[in-house]
């Protein structure tokens, strides 16, 4: 917006006086109009205007769809609210809280939870999974593992987990941990397979070492498909979150959906979703541009 804002003050400056008036021999006001009509034009087309446009009304769409549904009485109060009660509910559990605890210390346990169990998971799985991708013997001791807890339920993995680490904070960000580690590693090797041999045998002819090869080859090549694999297993960790927290937790936003869900709470349990989601969101578009700024390359547009 700052750039559309600049282009059009330059021209208007070059154009007309202090007055607000046309200079002598620049263009009428018309045509100045039609000037900034196309710079404003030049803009949009920047930042794909018309995807952001579509996606905003997809969510009025959506949302309107939903007063109408709870407003005309087709949907049962107890089962669907409507936004003012769900806003309520948000009020409530910010200022009031819930069960002894604010909302904002729910969201903050459970992310805590989640950039821990995600965090372990990036630093295990991406050096594993570079390791994997570069050497078939490491590929062989290490696949039919994971390959094996791979598709085994988290609810599945939980029990064993508590059985052996207890009921306390260390089953649950184990069980995080696990969920994220699969999608990491199998990003990792793709990318790292993916990875063109002629820029692996033009390093090694220049004498690079394996560090070298490492840090100057596969992770800059490796790093956009790893990247996308962290942003898929992220997900999946927020889907397991609400299993790891219904074991003897007292805080949490899964935990607080899990308890509003026995007594009937709909509107906690949808507002407690609706948080959920929306810091999922933060903490993908988090990843993001971190990754614009440590692959540049990745942000230019393919025609």
């Amino acid at each position: 917006m700052t750039s559309y804002a600049n282009d059009v003050n330059s021209y208007s400056s070059d154009v007309t006086n202090s007055f607000g008036q046309p200079r002598s021999g620049s263009p009428s006001r018309e045509e100045l109009m039609v000037k900034r009509w196309q710079l404003f034009m030049r803009w949009t087309q920047s930042i794909d205007m018309r995807y952001y446009l579509i996606s905003c009304s997809s969510v009025i769409i959506m949302f309107a769809l939903w007063v109408f549904v709870t407003e005309t009485g087709i949907a049962n109060d107890l089962f669907l609210p409507g936004p003012a009660a769900i806003y309520d509910a948000f009020i409530s559990a910010s200022i009031e809280g819930y069960q002894g605890s604010t909302l904002l210390e729910h969201v903050g346990t459970s992310l805590y939870r989640i950039l821990s169990g995600f965090g372990l998971a990036c630093l295990v799985g991406i050096p594993l999974g570079i390791a994997m991708g570069m050497s078939r013997d490491v590929h062989a001791s290490f696949n039919p593992f994971i390959e094996f807890y791979r598709p085994l339920p988290p609810l599945g993995l939980y029990t064993l987990l508590v059985m052996w680490l207890g009921i306390g904070e260390a089953s649950k960000l184990a069980l995080l941990f696990l969920a994220g580690l699969p999608g990491i590693i199998i990003a990792t090797i793709q990318a790292v397979n993916d990875i063109n041999p002629t820029y692996i045998r033009a390093s090694k002819t220049l004498g690079a070492t394996r560090f070298q090869l490492i840090r100057e080859v596969y992770l800059p090549g490796a790093g956009p498909t790893i990247l996308t694999g962290m942003r898929i297993s992220l997900g999946f960790v927020y889907t397991v979150l609400v299993a790891a927290e219904i074991v003897a937790a007292t805080a949490g936003i899964g935990w607080m959906i899990w308890d509003a869900a026995k007594f009937l709470l709909s509107d906690v349990v949808i507002m407690g979703l609706i948080v959920l989601g929306i810091t999922g969101v933060i903490l993908d578009l988090c990843m993001r541009l971190i990754g614009g700024l440590l692959m540049p390359w990745t942000r230019v547009k393919k025609v």
